[in-house]
């Protein structure tokens, strides 16, 4: 930590306010699940100020959603907070910057007629009331389409006979949708337009064969528009997506200081800024996010030969394919049982700091036999679809020949924290012949140095990196969009531009996979396939009241 606020501290001091007052800046604001984040950035593309607003969805009329005076006052807060942070700092009111770039929570619904008008409650990629129409599209298809799809909401909405459904003019995210209000234009980045409907990477567009088999559909056909028609437009990063209008700017800052004209990047899912954030977006890259649920996304150097329901297909910020493995449980079992621990050691009358014990007992792993003594977990708090599990029963299982040991009981947690993903990475890898160079690991999963990444490496047989900067965020990342879009030379690549002008130096910690670590975890799996059952067993006969 010393290292990073070291830098920043030193950056901040030469640039001063000279940056701002130029407007050599760029801001990336991104719309998460609790908090909408705000982030100035610098010609040197480090943070220079930052601002934010929590919020929290809401769950009315068996939908979870947000309202739209939520999400313009949550975007005016943390602009505000920002705006204030810059003054207290370098002394400089914010008037303008270089570009702007909104990100936010990929998929969902958000519908509007001819008059710019909500058409029903913005219904966000938590809600799972679309079974029927995803399992539906994905056969039609024959590309996994999930239930948290914007493609999936619609159709929904046509099966269900919701009378709004024929008035629609414009279908959005909501990303898209602050940028239309602040722009006027209808667009979204390739990434985040790979949530709301198939892209076919070839054109960086939605998949054309795809929407007329959508469209042939008898009940889609009777209506008066075409998919087509209300789609936003798809732009690929780099591309301008628009001028902030009087009108935005005075959404955006309704105290009247921010001036119009401020060119925007393509609006961009939480997924790409990911990928950004991380300097993920080349061929052959990766990052894995682990912390309560784990997923990993792998630039593929082609898309993947059929359809897999265990994998979604995005895209980066450019359009290439990206396969992402979810797994909804990662760390939540094994944090009970340090949890538990915790409670032992103060009934003995021993005080130790949780992150202490949480970093003691990760060492302990290390120290563990390779596949963990024969000793098995499944960390399934809730439902794993991976696994086919709808419902969660974390277990611990062991036969009287298995090494029960602290460090072995250890290891086997973090080698079952990782096993719903290894299903899913296995179809990449195994089935696919995926190929891949290094991951670039974030996440509580990665706090204690070298034992997430050891286990990691292990699971995936592939070098993990740890970089100073993972933990900046999609806020960071949507600047970097619209610090590309600003600055980029003519045709330089995204992954080219992210190497050379923001990562170049970047300090990090990789680990390559042990052989016997890989060895010892491939033995794990053979162990956790073979007892699903006792698993599926434990849902089946352990009801929740």
């Amino acid at each position: 930590m010393n290292t990073i606020s070291n830098s920043r501290s030193h950056g901040r001091g030469a640039i001063h306010g000279g940056d701002i007052e130029s407007g050599k800046t760029a801001l990336g604001i991104e719309f998460g699940s609790t908090r909408i984040k705000a982030v100035l950035i610098g010609s040197d593309h480090q943070p220079l100020a930052s601002g934010s607003h929590a919020w929290e969805n809401r769950y009315e009329n068996g939908i979870w959603t947000y309202s739209l005076d939520d999400v313009w006052t949550g975007l005016q807060e943390s602009y505000r907070d920002l705006s204030q942070t810059v003054w207290d700092q370098y002394g400089v009111r914010l008037q303008t910057v270089g570009a702007i770039g909104f990100s936010g929570m990929m998929h969902g619904y958000m519908a509007f007629d001819g008059d710019g008008n909500l058409l029903a409650p913005f219904r966000t990629w938590r809600n799972t009331t679309t079974g029927e129409a995803a399992e539906k599209l994905t056969d039609l298809f024959q590309f996994n389409i999930p239930q948290r799809w914007s493609i999936a909401h619609l159709y929904q909405a046509i099966l269900n006979g919701e009378s709004h459904v024929k008035q629609i003019s414009h279908l959005t995210t909501l990303a898209g949708y602050v940028h239309w209000r602040l722009t006027g234009q209808k667009a979204l980045g390739v990434g985040e337009a790979s949530g709301v409907f198939p892209i076919d990477s070839r054109t960086n567009d939605y998949d054309a064969r795809r929407i007329e088999l959508f469209n042939a559909q008898p009940e889609v056909a009777q209506l008066p528009w075409k998919l087509q028609e209300i789609l936003p437009d798809v732009l690929a990063a780099g591309e301008a997506a628009g001028l902030l209008s009087e009108e935005g700017a005075r959404l955006l800052d309704p105290d009247g200081r921010l001036q119009a004209g401020i060119p925007l990047c393509p609006p961009e899912g939480d997924a790409g800024t990911g990928m950004v954030a991380t300097n993920s977006v080349a061929e052959r890259t990766g990052n894995v996010s682990a912390g309560t649920s784990v997923f990993a996304m792998i630039v593929l150097e082609k898309a993947l030969s059929k359809l897999y329901p265990e994998i979604d297909m995005v895209t980066t910020p450019t359009g290439k394919p990206v396969a992402m493995v979810h797994s909804n449980n990662c760390t939540s079992d094994l944090n009970d049982w340090v949890a538990l621990f915790h409670e032992f050691a103060e009934a003995l009358g021993v005080e130790v700091d949780q992150s202490r014990l949480f970093e003691m007992l990760y060492q302990m792993a290390l120290k563990g036999d390779a596949d963990g003594g024969g000793l098995l977990a499944y960390n399934y708090l809730s439902g794993e679809h991976l696994t086919h599990m709808e419902a969660g029963r974390p277990l611990f299982v062991r036969t009287p020949e298995s090494r029960f040991t602290l460090a072995n009981f250890m290891r086997t947690h973090l080698f079952a924290s990782l096993g719903a993903l290894n299903i899913g990475l296995d179809i990449l890898f195994e089935q696919e012949k995926v190929q891949i160079d290094q991951v670039l690991g974030h996440g509580g999963f990665f706090k204690t140095p070298e034992v997430g990444q050891k286990i990691m490496a292990a699971a995936m047989n592939v070098p993990v990196t740890v970089m100073e900067t993972a933990g900046e965020g999609g806020a960071w990342g949507i600047a970097l969009l619209a610090a590309y879009m600003l600055h980029r030379a003519e045709n330089e690549p995204l992954e080219a531009y992210l190497s050379s002008k923001v990562f170049a130096g970047e300090t990090g910690v990789t680990i390559a996979p042990d052989p016997r670590d890989v060895a010892g975890f491939g033995a794990f799996m053979e162990r956790y396939k073979q007892g699903l059952v006792i698993e599926r067993s434990a849902v089946d006969a352990l009801k929740e009241d």
